[in-house]
């Protein structure tokens, strides 16, 4: 029973830290080392958009009837006049809006860096052997591209005409005229105001207004609908974003956090839609509602159409996806708005948010928009746990240090599960020498040594799994936490102390794994050993084979195993020197 407790618990162990090791692979961009991906880039699917063409033949999108279709990406038409691109620059972005339907088709995020270089020990050998090292560029995140189908992701904006055989309204491939004033927020100033209008266009005159304030990543976005014409007219505004549907690799553990559109309404809640779903027309996105929201999320970032802005009414809004082709999906957000009389204009206020997935701003930006933040199976401990560590990080200014009091709070708060688990091993540690003198002796008899054993533990009062539960009920509080710190882009490029520059990424001088390492050989020093010498071995190998893994583990996650290390050797250590066992074998 003892080798079978023992031997669960490193099965156990060494499938936690193959499932970290795998999952940390993908997050570095690296393809999964053990199960590769179901979720494959659609590269098969067809060429043209979803929505159908025009009557007069323009690659425009027309009124889709299927509730899980967008408005299509066209092909531009080869006659098309060139856009024009016009670069703006705030303090948090730095984004090119394209004049074709005044499309945000790049966007920067200039307080987040893409990559640091670490400095660390790989490269100071290449050095000391004359390799050449590649100075890393340092350059801040792009969350938006208007590039190839493998980086494409825009946020595009128009009209529908409800009637199919009506008239053709501004989408977003209509040319727009950029209104004159400053493209750069000024020293000084709290808001910049950019606007397009297009030329009517059956009858409707569409103006776009981006207004960026300070040290927001809320873009707030103005649309209004003019009525040139003489009659009156009904329109359809849709809010969509387009993205690129490949997404990071799966492992045995599940999907990695969630890459792909959400959709967010008071009657279904959160709701996520998977880019292989919509590329095999099983996706479910929510029916039609007067509130909500369209999202796309991603590791870290993530980009939202709201229209919970002061002033804008309630609307009534349709939820699409669409798989438009040669990889790229879109996620969709219709708004029926009330009909324009000549001469008249309809204003729809909306917020366009392009940035980090910080839960506390998420909620307060809309209901349900810090569910994009993905926690994994265990959100619902992962959520609480990360109120702690932020809580833990205003008292201590450091997210390392918050990290290292977290740990100290979860072992206060299983110390006495932990003591039962510690004590149980420290009782199996002191019957060892009777369990070896008694294997020994009757080896070749296996019936009889498991009845003397049983013996054994029944007369010295010994559970040989005692020290499991207590352990196993701890699994999901160390998963999510995992996940809290894997998924919090707090996280992201928060330094500790001297080398540790950034949470996120590996130790670059290898320092911490090499100190988890001596904490892991030093708890198999306390633990009991077990009678089967292969098994004992075994113990004493396996810290060192899985401290590799710990060499390519973020450093705050490997900071937090250290601490919980140390903390459990000082108690395992008080245990078995009261049980007077500390030093036998």
């Amino acid at each position: 029973m003892n080798d079978i407790r023992r031997t669960i618990l490193w099965v156990i162990f060494g499938f936690s830290l193959v499932l970290l090791w795998d999952q940390w692979q993908v997050y570095n961009g690296r393809k999964p080392t053990f199960m590769p991906s179901a979720q494959v880039a659609h590269e098969d699917a067809k060429k043209q958009p979803v929505a159908p063409a025009a009557a007069n033949g323009s690659d425009v999108p027309a009124a889709a009837g299927n509730a899980a279709a967008a408005p299509g990406v066209p092909v531009q038409a080869a006659s098309a006049p060139a856009s024009l691109k016009v670069e703006v620059k705030t303090d948090v972005f730095k984004a090119v809006i394209n004049s074709d339907g005044g499309t945000l088709s790049r966007l920067e995020l200039l307080q987040y860096l893409d990559q640091t270089n670490q400095h660390g020990l790989v490269e100071w050998f290449k050095r000391l052997i004359g390799q050449p090292v590649p100075t890393d560029e340092v350059r801040p995140v792009t969350l938006m591209e208007d590039g190839s189908p493998a980086t494409r992701y825009v946020a595009q904006t128009g009209l529908l005409n409800p009637d199919d055989k009506g008239p053709h309204f501004p989408t977003h491939l209509t040319p727009m005229r950029l209104k004159d004033g400053p493209l750069t927020l000024a020293d000084g100033k709290d808001v910049l105001e950019v606007t397009f209008e297009s030329e009517p266009q059956g009858g409707l005159k569409y103006v776009k207004t981006y207004v960026f304030n300070r040290g927001d990543y809320s873009i707030r976005v103005k649309h209004q609908v003019v009525n040139v014409s003489d009659q009156a007219r009904d329109a359809q505004l849709y809010l969509q974003l387009v993205r690129h549907g490949t997404v990071p690799g799966t492992t045995m553990f599940g999907t990695n956090t969630f890459t792909g559109p959400a959709f967010y309404t008071e009657e279904k809640k959160f709701h996520k839609v998977t880019f292989e779903d919509i590329a095999k027309k099983k996706a479910e996105v929510p029916p039609a509602a007067d509130n909500g929201w369209v999202a796309m999320v991603q590791h870290y970032f993530a980009s939202a159409w709201l229209l919970n802005v002061p002033g804008s009414e309630k609307v009534k809004r349709e939820f699409r996806v669409a798989d438009l082709g040669n990889n790229l999906y879109s996620a969709a957000m219709v708004l029926h708005l009330p009909q324009v009389a000549p001469g008249g204009t309809q204003t729809v206020e909306s917020n366009l948010f392009a940035g980090p997935e910080e839960e506390k701003k998420l909620e307060a930006l809309a209901p349900g928009l810090d569910l994009v933040k993905d926690y994994g199976i265990f959100a619902i401990i992962s959520k609480p746990l990360y109120w702690l560590l932020d809580q833990l990080h205003k008292i201590l200014g450091n997210w390392g240090w918050a990290i290292v009091a977290l740990v100290v709070l979860l072992k206060a708060a299983f110390y006495w599960l932990n003591a039962k688990a510690y004590a149980s091993m420290a009782k199996m540690k002191a019957i060892n020498p009777k369990i070896m003198e008694m294997r020994e002796r009757l080896k070749d008899k296996p019936q009889e040594m498991q009845q003397e054993m049983m013996r054994i533990y029944r007369e010295e009062k010994v559970n040989p799994m005692g020290g499991c539960f207590p352990i196993l009920i701890q699994i999901p509080v160390f998963i999510a936490l995992y996940w809290v710190l894997l998924s919090s882009v707090e996280m992201r490029h928060a330094p500790w102390i001297l080398w540790i520059r950034d949470l996120s990424a590996p130790d670059p001088w290898f320092i911490l794994p090499v100190i988890m390492t001596a904490t892991s050989l030093v708890q198999t020093w306390l633990n009991p050993t077990p009678p089967d010498p292969m098994q004992a071995k075994l113990m004493w190998i396996m810290p060192l084979a899985f401290s590799v893994m710990f060499i390519f583990f973020p450093a705050g996650l490997v900071l937090y195993w250290i601490t919980n290390n140390v903390l459990s050797i000082a108690q395992q250590w008080f245990i078995n020197k009261r049980l007077g066992v500390l030093g036998t074998k």
